[in-house]
């Protein structure tokens, strides 16, 4: 274990710094120029606009706007918007609101989808099989603005059973609506994936050896049969965390969530090319920090993975 840890903590260094110089060059090539949006359509004073882009490094070439970058990262000091507002403190207040988010989606997908996509697996061809297949297919069918803005509509405007925009106070329980929409896509995914995974292993001559020695339905469910039915899907989970809060952008948007993604919007529009790279910085290391829990997982899962490493 201790192994493959430090194997995969190597092989994250130069993914992290090539996402981030990625994800930097592509900010910087953005056209326009962010200094001039400052003036809200008035033209800024020459000394002004010189003063702004010296203190945001814009004077710089990319070698050393890419290596201040770097040093705010590693000393946790992300600069301030152009509003003049620490992009730390900005992370601070957002960050855990797409968390919760994120976390709420997560669990719609890993424990609805294993759960609907196991049932489904070990009734292959039949009715409910059928139904959970074309309901999966519906809802990978359907852009997600189009579910949230009907569940917000239905859930908020017609039956009033949920908020029907966030705002500030996003506790669990308002989240929630917002946290099933942005899992559902991703829950259908997992279905699939976990039906077909499941009918596969049922069939496997280890299963078959489990249920002749007399161990219990569930035994052979739970510790032969889904077990080894989990890594693809967990593979799947650890990739999407990443898309998951990529997603919120969408989601955040419709039920006017202040968080991450709503930050990221409006940095976009405001050209705020600093504020923007620091909160998808944040994002790209989540996804990798999720996908090294994934590697982790796969050595509890598989024993085979744990002897060998």
């Amino acid at each position: 274990m201790t192994r493959v840890l430090i194997t995969r903590l190597l092989q994250l260094v130069p993914v992290f710094f090539g996402a981030t110089f990625l994800l930097f060059a592509m900010v910087y090539l953005l056209p326009g120029d962010p200094i001039s949006a400052l003036g809200g359509g008035k033209k800024l004073a020459p000394n002004v606009v010189a003063n702004l882009r010296r203190q945001y490094h814009l004077d710089q070439p990319f070698v050393m706007q890419y290596w201040y970058y770097l040093k705010g990262i590693f000393t946790f000091d992300f600069g301030t918007s152009y509003s003049g507002r620490p992009v730390s403190a900005m992370l601070a207040e957002k960050f855990p609101v797409t968390v919760r988010l994120a976390l709420l989606a997560g669990a719609v997908e890993l424990l609805g989808g294993v759960a609907l996509g196991t049932v489904s697996g070990l009734r292959k061809g039949r009715w409910f099989d059928s139904t959970v297949l074309f309901a999966s297919l519906v809802i990978i069918a359907v852009p997600i603005f189009v579910i949230g803005l009907v569940a917000q509509f239905v859930l908020g405007v017609e039956w009033g059973i949920a908020p029907v925009t966030i705002g500030s106070d996003a506790s669990w329980g308002r989240l929630f609506v917002p946290g099933v929409v942005l899992g559902l896509v991703s829950l259908a995914y997992v279905v699939r994936l976990t039906r077909d995974s499941v009918s596969e292993v049922a069939d496997a001559e280890y299963v078959r050896t489990a249920t002749a020695k007399g161990l219990s339905r569930g035994r052979v469910v739970v510790v032969h049969i889904l077990r080894n039915s989990l890594i693809p899907v967990i593979t799947f989970v650890g990739a999407d965390i990443g898309a998951l809060m990529g997603g919120a952008v969408v989601t955040e948007g419709i039920f006017n969530i202040n968080g991450v993604g709503n930050a990221i919007y409006q940095g976009v529009v405001r050209g705020e090319s600093g504020t923007v790279v620091s909160f998808v910085t944040v994002i790209i290391v989540v996804y990798l920090l999720a996908n090294l829990v994934v590697d982790l997982l796969y050595a509890l899962l598989d024993p085979r993975i744990r002897r060998a490493s």
